[in-house]
Parts: C-alpha cells; sequence; structure tokens
C-alpha cells in the first residue's frame, strides 16, 4: 500500500499489511485497539498528513456565524468531536478523512435491568422486608424529633443496593473510508447550526471532497454521505460497523442483509438487551457491494461503493426495550418486541428504489426534509441576537481558548447559547429524556451511568425549553408515566407505608429504579424522595405556557396528584420543634450531609406544587374535591422551609446547622429563588407567620431575598473542594440574574464557559484530564441561565397574584444591543422585543386565543419601575414603548 496514511502508520510502528488486514476482516479487534493506544501521536482520524491548514471559515459555513468550525480533526472524544442526533439516535463525528470513526448510540442501549437480572426489582425492597422497614422509619424519626441537634448519623436500613442497574450504552462505530492519496489541503470541518449538519471538507489529488453527517426526526435516521465539489466519479468507499473500539461491548454479529445493506445485532451484556442497527449504502452511478467474513466469534461485512459520483450510507437502530411494559401488568420487564421489523421497514422508506438508480429519491430530498424539520423545530419559532458579531477569521476552539472570565465575547457566548438548544433537540425528542449526556456517549460503562440524575442534572436540562418555545417534553412526561409512577408507587407502598401516589429517589435509569440507592450510608445523595417533586414544577410550567388543556387532563394532572398523593401522607407534625406544623423526616438538602428534618429545599418544592394542585384543579376535570381540601388544609399548616439564620443566610435546615465557609456544589435551599418561586414570588400573606425559638416571625420580602444573597454570597463561585463542574457555575448565574446582579450574573456564566467548557463547546466535568468526562447538563443549562438575565416571569402562588414580567433584569454591559424573538412567557403568551443602550426600543406581547385564566393581571417591569400593565384576555396583542 501506497500513500501518507499508510506511512504514518508505518512511522508509528503499525504495518499497512496489518492496516489493509483490518479493513478487510473487521474482526481483528486487537490491533485497531492498538491503533487507538497510538493515536495521540499522530492524526490517525485525520488518516493523512495535512499539509495545509484552513485559515479562515470555510465554504458552506453559515454567513450567520452560527456554526463550530476547526482546521483538524477531532481524536479527544469529549471536547474534540462533533455531535449530531434526533432523539432516538446519535452520533460524534470526528472529521476524518480518507478514514472517518463515528461513534454510535441508539438512545434506549442499557447494560443492566431486567435484561441482565430477571430479579430486578427498580431497587425497592423486598414485600417480605416492607414491616422491618416501616419500623425502621419510624425509629429513624422518633430518633431525629428526639436528638438535641435534631438529626441522624445513618439511614442505611432504608437503602438497597443498587443491584443490576446498569448503563447507558455506547453502540459501536461506523467506520468510512475512501480510497484517495496524496497529501490534503485546505482542511475544515464545522456543525451548521442553522441547519443542523455536520460537514468536512479538504482537497486531494486536486479534488475536493466533503462529507455531510445529520440525524433526521422525521425518519429517524442518521446519514453520513461523501461527495466531491466538482462531480467526479469518486474513489472507492467502504462502510462497516465495528464494536471493536468499544471496550466490553460483546461481540456482535455483523452480516450482509442484502448487498447494499449492513445488518448488526449484540447485546448490551451477557445477558442483556438486544439491539440491532441497519445500514444501507446508496450511490448515483457506480456498485454498491457487500463482503461477509465469519471468524471463530462474529461474523463482520464491509459495503463498497466503487464508480459512483455521490455516495451515502443511511442507518437506524433500536433496542427490544419498552417503556409500555414497565408496569406491573408486563412483570416490569420493559420487554419490547425484537426490533428487526420495524428497522426494516424504515431502512425501506429511506429510498424506495434501487440504490443505483439515478431515477431513485435523490440525497437533496433527503437533507431537505431534515431542514426543513430542524427549522420549524429549532429556529422558525424562537431566535435571540446579543448584539454579536461573527468573528469568522478563527476556529471556534482558538475563541474558547482566548475566551476569559469577565471580558467575556458576546459572539462565543451566543454561540453556545444556541448550540446548548440544538443540543436539547437534539438529543429529546426520541422516546426517552436526554439524560445526562444527552443522548452522547462512547463507552459500554459511562459516567454515573449517564442516567437521570432528579437532584438538578435532568431538571436543568429543560430549563430553556419553554420559554425558548422548544417543544421537546413529551419524551420526559412518558418517561416519568411509564418508569417512575409505576415502580415508584412499590416504592412509596414497601418503603414509606404509604399507599396513595407514588414517589421516586435521586438516580433513576431507564428500568423505574425508584428505590433508595444504597450501598453504604448513601443518605446524602440517596435520601430524595422529592425528586419527582421537583419534576412536577416542569409539568406544571408546560401547562402554564402552553395551555394544552387536553395533554392536562390526559397526562400532566394524573402525574402532579400521584406525587402530591404521596407527600400529603409524608409530611407529619414536627415533633422536634413542637411548632404545629408539617414536615419532612427523614430529609436530606441535596447532596449535603445532615440527615434531620424539615429540609428547607424539601419545604419550598412541596408547597410550590401544593399550590399548583390548587391552580390546576378546574381545568383538570377531577371532582375529587376532598382531595382539593385536603392540599389547602396541609399546605396550610406545613413548614414553608424559609427561615433567615444567625448570620443573616437563609437556611438549609429547620434546625440551623449552616456553615458560613460551606461552598458546596448544590444551591438546594435556595430552589425558591431559581428555578423555583417560594423566594422570588414571596407572599407574606400565604407565606408568612412562623415560630423561630418560640416567637411569631414574619419576614418582609426585601428580608427573605436578603437572606437568600447572603447564602447565594458564601456558597462561592461554584468552585469548591467537592466538585468544578459547569451545572453549579450555570445555577449560580441563574441565580445571580434572578437577583438583578448583572455583574454577578455574567461573571458566573464567562466563569463556567472559560473553566468548564471544551473547545468543541461540549461542558465537561473534569476539563483538564485529557480524557474528560462529558456532563450535558451545563450545555443546557446555560441558555436557561441566559434567559433569566433577559426575560423573567416567575411563577406565583395563585392566579389572583398579579404576573410580574420584567425585562432586561441582568443585562450584561456586552449585551447592551439584542433582540428577542418568539419567547414564551407562563400565562400563554408570547414576546418580541428588541433593545438598544440597554433599555427595551420595542416590546410586544401577544397573548393565545386560549390562556387558562382570561384577564390575568399583568405587570411589566423594566429598571425597578413599572412600564406597563393589562389583563390577559384571549388574543390580545399589546405593546408596551
Amino acid at each position: 500500500m501506497e500513500g501518507p496514511i499508510f506511512q504514518n502508520l508505518e512511522v508509528s510502528g503499525i504495518s499497512a499489511s496489518a492496516l489493509l488486514t483490518f479493513v478487510s476482516d473487521w474482526y481483528h479487534h486487537l490491533l485497531w485497539w492498538f491503533i487507538m493506544k497510538f493515536k495521540s501521536l499522530f492524526s490517525f482520524l485525520g488518516a493523512t498528513q495535512l499539509t495545509a491548514l484552513t485559515i479562515a471559515v470555510p465554504p458552506g459555513f453559515p454567513a450567520s456565524g452560527n456554526g463550530l468550525w476547526f482546521t483538524s480533526p477531532g481524536q479527544v472524544w469529549a471536547s474534540e468531536l462533533l455531535p449530531v442526533g434526533n432523539g432516538y439516535l446519535a452520533a460524534m463525528v470526528p472529521g476524518g478523512t480518507n478514514l472517518d470513526v463515528a461513534h454510535l448510540n441508539i438512545e434506549s442501549l442499557w447494560s443492566g435491568g431486567p435484561f441482565a437480572d430477571p430479579s430486578y426489582n427498580g431497587g425497592n425492597k423486598l414485600p417480605s422486608q416492607a414491616t422491618a422497614t416501616h419500623r425502621a422509619m419510624d425509629r429513624i424519626r422518633q430518633t431525629i424529633f428526639s436528638s438535641p441537634t435534631g438529626d441522624i448519623d445513618n439511614i442505611t436500613e432504608l437503602a438497597t443496593d443498587a443491584g443490576a442497574y446498569g448503563s447507558y450504552v455506547g453502540a459501536g462505530r461506523l467506520v468510512s473510508t475512501i480510497h484517495s492519496t496524496g497529501p490534503v489541503s485546505d482542511y475544515a470541518r464545522w456543525l451548521d447550526l442553522d441547519d443542523g449538519i455536520a460537514r468536512t471538507r479538504w482537497t486531494q489529488s486536486d479534488i475536493t471532497f466533503i462529507r455531510e453527517v445529520f440525524c433526521s426526526h422525521p425518519t429517524r435516521a442518521c446519514t453520513h454521505r461523501i461527495h466531491s465539489t466538482t462531480n467526479v466519479t469518486l474513489p472507492d468507499l467502504t462502510f462497516a460497523f465495528s464494536s471493536a473500539l468499544q471496550p466490553d461491548l460483546p461481540t456482535p454479529d455483523i452480516t450482509c442483509m442484502d448487498k447494499d445493506t449492513l445488518q448488526v445485532r449484540g447485546l448490551a451484556g451477557t445477558p442483556g438487551m438486544l439491539y440491532e442497527m441497519l445500514g444501507k449504502a446508496f450511490s448515483t452511478e457506480g456498485n454498491i457491494t457487500c463482503d461477509s467474513i465469519a471468524s471463530p466469534n462474529a461474523t463482520n461485512a464491509t459495503l463498497t461503493i466503487s464508480g459512483a459520483t455521490d455516495a451515502w450510507f443511511t442507518w437506524v437502530g433500536d433496542t427490544d426495550y419498552s417503556m409500555d411494559a414497565g408496569n406491573a401488568a408486563s412483570g416490569f420487564s420493559f420487554k419490547g418486541a425484537d426490533p428487526h421489523e420495524s428497522l426494516v421497514q424504515l431502512i425501506q422508506v429511506q429510498n424506495s428504489s434501487s440504490s443505483t438508480n439515478t431515477s431513485s429519491p435523490s440525497y437533496d430530498d433527503i437533507l431537505n426534509e431534515h431542514v426543513q424539520d430542524y427549522h420549524e423545530t429549532l429556529t422558525d419559532v424562537f431566535s435571540l441576537s446579543l448584539g454579536q458579531t461573527p468573528q469568522l477569521d478563527k476556529p471556534t476552539n482558538e475563541l474558547k481558548a482566548a475566551y476569559q472570565v469577565d471580558s467575556g465575547n458576546t459572539y462565543l457566548e451566543w454561540l453556545t447559547f444556541n448550540f446548548g438548544r440544538y443540543l436539547l433537540m437534539s438529543s429529546a425528542r426520541g422516546a426517552l429524556p436526554a439524560n445526562l449526556q444527552g443522548k452522547w456517549a462512547t463507552d459500554t460503562s459511562n459516567p454515573w451511568g449517564a442516567d437521570y440524575h432528579s437532584n438538578i442534572n435532568i431538571q436543568m436540562n429543560y430549563w430553556s425549553a419553554e420559554m425558548s418555545n422548544l417543544n421537546v417534553m413529551q419524551a420526559l412526561f412518558d418517561y416519568f408515566e411509564k418508569t417512575w409512577a409505576p415502580r415508584g408507587a412499590e416504592t412509596a407502598q414497601v418503603l414509606y407505608n404509604i399507599s396513595r401516589g407514588w414517589t421516586t429517589h435521586n438516580e433513576v435509569n431507564i428500568f423505574g429504579h425508584t428505590g433508595m440507592k444504597g450501598g453504604g450510608n448513601t443518605a446524602q445523595w440517596a435520601d430524595y424522595p422529592e425528586s419527582a417533586v421537583w419534576m412536577m414544577i416542569h409539568v406544571w410550567d408546560h401547562f402554564d405556557y402552553t395551555n394544552d388543556v387536553d395533554w392536562w387532563k390526559a397526562q400532566g394532572w394524573p402525574l402532579m396528584k400521584g406525587v402530591a398523593s404521596f407527600h400529603l401522607d409524608k409530611l407529619i407534625p414536627d415533633l422536634h420543634f413542637n411548632d404545629s406544623t408539617l414536615v419532612t423526616v427523614p430529609c436530606n438538602s441535596p447532596e449535603q450531609v445532615p440527615i434531620t428534618l424539615g429540609c428547607a429545599h424539601a419545604q419550598q418544592m412541596i408547597w410550590q406544587m401544593f399550590n399548583s394542585i390548587e391552580k390546576g384543579f378546574e381545568a383538570s376535570g377531577d371532582t375529587d374535591t376532598a382531595f382539593l381540601e385536603e392540599v389547602r388544609a396541609k399546605r396550610a399548616q406545613m413548614d414553608k422551609g424559609l427561615r433567615i439564620g444567625s448570620w443573616g443566610q437563609l437556611q438549609e435546615w429547620k434546625v440551623e446547622k449552616d456553615d458560613p465557609n460551606d461552598t458546596h456544589r448544590h444551591l438546594s435551599h435556595l430552589i425558591g429563588l431559581y428555578p423555583g418561586y417560594a423566594v422570588t414570588s414571596y407572599d407574606v400573606d400565604a407565606q408568612g407567620g412562623l415560630i423561630v425559638n418560640g416567637t411569631k416571625e414574619t419576614y418582609t420580602k426585601e428580608q427573605v431575598l436578603g437572606a437568600a444573597k447572603t447564602s447565594l454570597i458564601h456558597r462561592g463561585n461554584g468552585t469548591g473542594p467537592d466538585a468544578d463542574a459547569g451545572w453549579e457555575k450555570a445555577w449560580r448565574a441563574a441565580a445571580w440574574a434572578q437577583l438583578k446582579d448583572a455583574d454577578e450574573f455574567y461573571h458566573e456564566l464567562t466563569y463556567t464557559l472559560e473553566r468548564d467548557f471544551g473547545g468543541n463547546l461540549f461542558s465537561l466535568y473534569d476539563p483538564q484530564d485529557p480524557d474528560p468526562i462529558f456532563q450535558i447538563d451545563a450545555n443546557l443549562g446555560y441558555p436557561g441561565a441566559v434567559l433569566n438575565a433577559i426575560l423573567q416571569a416567575p411563577d406565583v402562588p395563585s392566579f389572583n397574584s398579579t404576573l410580574v414580567i420584567t425585562l432586561l433584569p441582568a443585562l450584561p454591559k456586552a449585551w447592551a444591543n439584542g433582540e428577542i424573538r418568539g419567547a414564551r412567557i407562563r400565562g400563554g403568551m408570547t414576546l418580541d422585543m428588541q433593545w438598544s443602550d440597554g433599555k427595551p426600543t420595542t416590546t410586544k406581547f401577544t397573548v393565545d386565543a386560549n390562556p387558562i385564566v382570561s384577564g390575568r393581571n399583568v405587570e411589566v417591569v423594566f429598571d425597578g419601575q413599572t412600564v406597563g400593565s393589562f389583563a390577559a384576555t384571549p388574543s390580545l396583542t399589546k405593546n408596551i414603548q
């Protein structure tokens, strides 16, 4: 073999003949792994020596500047590769030339659960253990109440070993080659955020090649195309699936289903969930063949395309997982049908004619369908400008490397905002919601299982969805209904002796792991039965923003009623302070050590949920007025979770335990500041009047907000001894915006972008590590924090309360000029606004034709002054100058 690719490999100690053997026989797993071990020594994914680099934005890059671009192929998965996805499938694309190795994902591909262990029961106690567990719960409560410090050191009796909890699993690799030779010049790769397409462009032997990769939501498929700018006959191309690069993934069978289609069937473990992928090659002109090679342990196959002027490869994938089987009637098996037949139908509709027939549907048809759906979902309905000037003279990784705290870069901030919405849309529109890594994972066992951590992470994923008019919530609510609620009812009964409603805890997989995940004294994160309460904020907000009464009756209200019913029974009289209030016990402020009573976080959220029950009761069509009256009565009696401590802080626990030097990553007791409203919309009539040290105390709103600010200051900047993650800084940025402090907001926002984001703008848990961990929550929380600095309309306890809309509450000086279009506001309103020199110039409110409440009082505020007010009547248009 000749050419730079083989010369470079031979210099690195890898023979050309060995590589050739691998290309023709994909079962040489050890060799491939060896190659990857040496990838830092040469530009392996570039597959050849780059003799000239692009120094300006490549042709075809969006003129708007809305995209990420780079001058060399990506090698480090988390910080350099580029993501594409449609919710059902996802891929990470390195941007190789002669050789490109994309990392593939199927959203439901998990190890563990009942597929690995038929006795798996969602981390719950066994029915035979229920009586002893209930007695243990009573003892724990009595110990906390009788303790002088109001706490206990452990609750291990309540926790259960994780068992076959499992992990989200990568689905292997797609290896694509083009047999071109000679040095590469004019290389560039980019992610087009205007159209949702990843592209690579390079010139070799006087031919300019372009790779394009996108995942289409309408077709539930991902497509990889190779063509040239001059429409010449391409060198031979190959496509092959491989699990060789993914340690521990059981070797699948990879065979030729027909002359132009590859079939992959494998398991996510031994035993494990079945998955299948079908990949079909198409070409203009040319010839497609499929070669299959049998080995002792597997069958492998490669598609080869010869003599084509244009070629593409489309793949689909699925598993035999089904949420519809996640209930008692199905034995909590989560087992669905073999995916083969449905995948055959999917791959057939990609192109109904022969792939070599020039009259068959074109690639452009497939692409245009994707782009139209992308625009309708993401860009047509909403846009934001921060007054940015696109910087097209430097690639994204260089802009990121030069980015500094406080001074910032408006263009990069705008890009990060758009990228966050792109990632949410690309990962949340499948059957399952976006997980800790969206839908992008590279290994068989991923950090924290790439699961659903529900004490900030999954919630932060969806912060921006409603306000930015992004229709991605349905999979989240289906997931609650079909995986949390059924097992959660079992958890409520067996663990808490409560027969009404359901509950979950902090760590949840796709198999309804609703029990308290143990393995030692795990209370600080596992003791969190309020996880579903937090998610009810999203359920209520969806109704409040969309006015979708049919959805509310069918799904939203049943979800909320179930969670509220559980907590009506879980709240008990406070026998420590004996102040006639109802409290949660035992409780932990998420991921803080004290196991105590009346945690502020839990009390604030349950109070908010009870308000939502009252506000949503009429629209629900429910006639259970006894339930409504019970909610009202216990809401009035419960501790509201708002208490100012000895150093002016908002207490995190009802028993004062706050340390002014505690810089813990979580802001749990400030949930009522953001994203909740128990602090932000504090109502002295509804929340005031509590007993503190035997004396009745009534706080003003200014006092409560001041205490929250004191706590936020002492909590630090999101870089403490316990963690240095992006999500904690994004949360702080949103909280400072809520306090209308533009300088602190911008400091935190720029701090997380500078410190915790990679060159590909992925948020990284450990950015200094050579192989860092990708954790998507900061990516998706970033747009929410940005929006909170531009527009605020926090919820209120009652529809009788005035909805206060604040314009540009924490606008940084760097964003002095801008525009927001299509922003949604609770109450069923849309806002279009322009601003200049930090002041609104045009502001237009449009009320939906069917708001939940007609005539709701609205007050519009800018710079602390009321600039307008109106009653939100159906179809009203209101301009405020």
